[in-house]
């Protein structure tokens, strides 16, 4: 499996140290794949839906480790309110080591993962870029003048339609933003796009005959509540008086 596992070169210096992966989708079990979750997979209806999920988590998992996150056990996949996922330590794990952001987009057979330093948000998006799109789907992705310039240049289509997902996913909206929101210069390489008082950089280009396209951002500040606040200085107590425990008195260094 990780000789399957290609490291692509991103044409260009990108903020957030952006690595970018493919490997063919395969067809694993669920145990050989830490980072899958149970109730998720459960959903699936169909095995392509099911291999694909599978050999994305499985390439993050990987990728990890070349990141030099070690120990996938004490991870976990989590979803915000619009399902966009982020890696995350389980649940009473005392750690608050930075984790890197991801996206993965899967097509024809193959699956794409693009990791970020953790202060960014990365989106990705790859389809074959000989694949046609219907003229009846342009105006579901474009309005205006931006309608009009692809309607004139058809053959950007596909361009197009891989920069709005990537941002989507840098936005960490996913269709609850729509893409007839989001305005993309046709022909341009690449941009920096502000949408929603973010800033975001985008890059596409052609590998190995797929269409990728690539947008960052950084990160909003994150407001700690009282609960994160307690849990750090708890967190921060304990480390600095390795005799003191929670709860009771309890010498922590008995053998």
């Amino acid at each position: 499996m990780e000789s399957d596992v290609v490291s692509i070169d991103v044409p260009l210096s990108f903020p957030g140290h952006v690595r970018v992966y493919s490997m063919p989708v395969r067809s694993l079990e669920f145990v050989d794949v830490p980072l899958a979750n149970a109730d998720e997979v459960a959903t699936f209806a169909t095995s392509k839906r099911n291999d694909e999920h599978l050999s994305g988590r499985w390439l993050l998992g990987h990728c990890l480790g070349l990141w030099g996150v070690d120990d996938l056990g004490v991870l976990e996949i989590a979803r915000d309110e619009h399902r966009a996922p982020r890696v995350t330590f389980l649940q009473g794990m005392w750690k608050n080591t930075p984790l890197p952001s991801f996206s993965i987009s899967h097509s024809d057979g193959q699956v794409f993962l693009a990791l970020s330093d953790s202060e960014f948000n990365v989106g990705i998006d790859a389809e074959p870029a000989q694949r046609p799109l219907s003229t009846n789907a342009f105006d579901l992705i474009s309005k205006g003048e931006e309608l009009e310039r692809l309607r004139k240049n058809p053959e950007s289509a596909m361009t197009l339609w891989t920069s709005k997902e990537a941002i989507q996913k840098a936005m960490q909206m996913g269709m609850h933003l729509n893409p007839r929101k989001i305005e993309v210069s046709i022909g341009d390489f690449i941009q920096n796009i502000s949408i929603e008082n973010s800033n975001i950089q985008l890059i596409n280009w052609a590998v190995n005959g797929y269409q990728l396209a690539l947008a960052i951002r950084s990160k909003p500040t994150a407001l700690l509540t009282a609960e994160d606040r307690l849990l750090e200085e708890t967190r921060m107590a304990m480390l600095d008086r390795p005799e003191w425990g929670v709860g009771c008195n309890t010498n922590r260094n008995n053998v």
